[in-house]
């Protein structure tokens, strides 16, 4: 019998190789100070922030049949989120990422590779996992069957929730789709053609989504709502790795979007848990679980 899920992710995982630096090293050699070895992706790491927020969860992708996708896979499942629609390409490499973390400054590099796995296609998904869903997040990735998706939520009137990180081929076909539209600010930078984000913004709402906005890293993020933009500042907290910050970001304020319809309290939620993500190195180690959050909001 198939998992009910409220929220259904569907893009990219991989490996993520960390390794915390004193510094970003070129050309020169230099000792880690620490490495780990955690799971990563924009999506999949959503689907773990809501898991740990109180949703049951579920990915939709793809991994090899190597190493690395079993362990893909047994990280999911530690989390409690729903591994049935992965499909595992037999004979390919999983993806995997390596990321440098500046110790002094929490801010990183990343080099990935989606390794040789074919791209997830639309019969491939299994839309009955959207049945009970009440949000589809989707990243970009797997461009053909997200859009599959999309559209069959649209159908069920589910959330749509995409992090628009990176202006992907096939991804302008989806935002018709898509309810809540935060981009990176270069995404909305490209997409519109404005470098100043206060023209960008109103471009992007001509998609048709319901929530416009855009993350800044350390300036926090700004939504643009009937003429009017909404600021959020990020939380101070002790940074030790950025890394997975947009990843949580994304998903929490579309958790709380559905429960309060408040896009400034949706900010805001989304910005604790971002920050409160940091406390660790990798993307997944600090997500806090819901009650973390709220008490965090509280003393805030």
């Amino acid at each position: 019998m198939k998992k009910c899920c409220e929220f259904v992710a569907l893009g990219f995982c991989s490996n993520d190789h960390l390794c915390l630096l004193p510094e970003i090293p070129l050309d020169t050699k230099l000792q880690m100070l620490e490495h780990q070895i955690q799971g990563g992706g924009p999506a999949a790491t959503a689907a773990v922030a809501a898991a740990r927020l109180g949703m049951s969860a579920a990915f939709i992708g793809t991994i090899g049949d190597d190493a690395d996708g079993q362990t893909i896979r047994r990280e999911f499942e530690a989390e409690g989120v729903c591994t049935e629609a992965i499909q595992v390409r037999s004979g390919c490499a999983s993806p995997i990422a390596y990321c440098w973390i500046d110790q002094p400054s929490g801010k990183r590099s990343v080099a990935w590779t989606r390794g040789n796995l074919p791209e997830l296609m639309p019969e491939e998904v299994d839309l009955s996992l959207l049945d009970q869903a009440k949000i589809l997040h989707l990243d970009g990735h797997q461009p053909k069957a997200a859009l599959a998706a999309a559209k069959a939520a649209r159908k069920r009137g589910i959330l749509v929730n995409i992090d628009a990180g990176t202006l992907r081929d096939g991804v302008p076909e989806l935002l018709e789709y898509v309810d809540i539209l935060i981009a990176s600010e270069g995404f909305a930078r490209q997409y519109s053609g404005e470098s100043d984000l206060e023209k960008a913004l109103p471009k992007l709402a001509a998609t048709g989504a319901r929530v416009v906005g855009c993350t800044m890293g350390d300036a926090g993020s700004m939504l643009y709502d009937q003429g009017k933009f909404i600021r959020c500042t990020a939380f101070k907290v002790e940074v030790v790795d950025t890394t997975g910050c947009g990843d949580v970001f994304h998903a929490a304020f579309g958790i709380r979007y559905l429960e309060t319809g408040d896009l400034a309290e949706s900010q805001r939620f989304a910005a604790a848990v971002a920050a409160l993500k940091c406390r660790k190195l990798g993307g997944r180690a600090g997500i806090p679980n819901r009650m973390e959050v709220d008490e965090f909001l509280r003393q805030h």
